[in-house]
């Protein structure tokens, strides 16, 4: 049995984790297998979230004053808690994958992105959106494109001179 002291650093600790996480995504199961959670263990540590199962009541306490409080009435019957401080976009993927490919076993419950309380819905839509990574590599390509087109229309100018020139030194070279 866990002494007061202990419950309450459980408790403080998994506020902190609250505070911290930029999204999570509360998920119920039934009928789990050991392999199947070693396997979203391993995919949601791929995707750089931290995963736990938690007692309801001690994550009700701890989402208090936390943007996780508006998700309290989600911490319902087996709950497990996949939490990500960078980006969301990756542990949406990940979770809604999951949820798909093992309908039996898991059920997303609720999602909470940037403190905003999200459903399965906007949990898929934001799994389809490209990474922030990708966002930003596409973002410079465009930029480089417009200055690539820009040299290029600039550097027509001399380089049509100079094959001018060339031409017109060959033709007298004829003459």
């Amino acid at each position: 049995m866990k002494s007061r002291e202990q419950k309450q650093k459980d408790l403080d600790a998994l506020a902190e984790q609250f505070q911290a996480a930029s999204a999570g995504m509360l998920i119920g199961f039934n009928k789990l297998t050991v392999a199947k959670d070693q396997e979203l263990r391993r995919s949601l540590r791929e995707a750089g979230a931290k995963y736990t199962v938690v007692k309801n009541t001690l994550a009700r306490k701890a989402a208090a004053g936390t943007p996780f409080e508006g998700a309290s009435e989600h911490f319902k019957g087996v709950t497990a808690l996949a939490l990500a401080e960078g980006d969301p976009v990756q542990l949406s993927k990940t979770i809604s994958k999951f949820v798909k490919d093992n309908p039996e076993v898991f059920k997303f419950k609720a999602g909470v992105v940037e403190g905003r309380v999200v459903a399965l819905g906007d949990v898929e839509a934001i799994a389809t959106l490209p990474s922030k990574e990708e966002l930003i590599a596409k973002v410079l390509f465009l930029i480089n494109a417009n200055a690539q087109r820009l040299v290029t229309v600039i550097s027509a100018v001399p380089r049509n001179l100079a094959i001018v020139v060339k031409q017109i030194g060959e033709q007298k070279g004829e003459a």
